[in-house]
């Protein structure tokens, strides 16, 4: 007898399949892929808005500063045109005015609004129309204009101008990069999810530079 044959197994059991185990894993780790890469574009998305807005905020602590400097300038130059001009009452009081007026507007960077900021801008163009008035008032004084104070003070103020205009554009270009990418799809809605809303800007009045200047000629 063929033994062989008799301990042969004639119903094999069949063998385990394991392609739906497969898949199932597979899917798995797709479906964590995903959610990784969704993850790290929140991260991304929300660290960009972060960078964006801080950019923002250091541009407006510049035009600050710069417009500071200007009104810090106003007193000196009023006391020296005071000394060749006393009667000049009405000029100097219009650019006290102007500097106090500057002096009452506080703006928070973090959430500045469009009238705040108009309001602001309103302000600065009263004080630069001031200062051209006071500018102006040297042309009927030569010896005015020939006093080394009042030339240093001219060179600061020219310059101090120059400095404005610069943090301006810079902060309207921070804000409208910004603004961009806060409106944008798809990170409008994650904008709109941890409250990222778009800056303000200073507005060009009728074609002009976006920061007011002082004419002395």
């Amino acid at each position: 007898m063929n033994t062989l044959g008799n301990n042969a197994n004639p119903n094999p059991a069949p063998q385990q399949q394991s392609a739906p185990a497969s898949r199932g894993g597979m899917s798995k780790w797709l479906i964590i892929g995903a959610v990784g890469i969704f993850v790290m574009w929140c991260i991304s998305s929300y660290n960009g808005l972060v960078a964006q807005e801080e950019d923002v905020e250091k541009y407006w602590a510049n035009v600050e500063a710069q417009y500071d400097r200007r009104a810090n300038l106003v007193p000196n130059l009023v006391n020296v045109v005071k000394g060749y001009a006393k009667h000049e009452e009405k000029v100097f009081t219009e650019v006290t005015e102007a500097r106090t007026k500057i002096g009452q507007i506080n703006i928070n960077a973090e959430n500045m609004t469009d009238e705040q900021l108009e309001k602001f801008q309103k302000a600065q163009e009263q004080m630069s129309g001031a200062l051209s008035k006071l500018m102006a008032v040297s042309e009927a004084y030569p010896e005015l204009k020939a006093n080394q104070n009042f030339l240093d003070l001219q060179s600061q103020l020219e310059g101090t101008e120059n400095r404005i205009t610069k943090a301006v554009t810079d902060f309207n270009e921070g804000a409208q990069e910004y603004n961009t990418k806060v409106r944008r799809f798809p990170t409008n809605i994650f904008a709109g999810m941890f409250g990222f809303k778009t800056k303000p800007h200073f507005k060009a009045k009728e074609g002009a530079e976006n920061a007011p200047t002082v004419n002395f000629d």
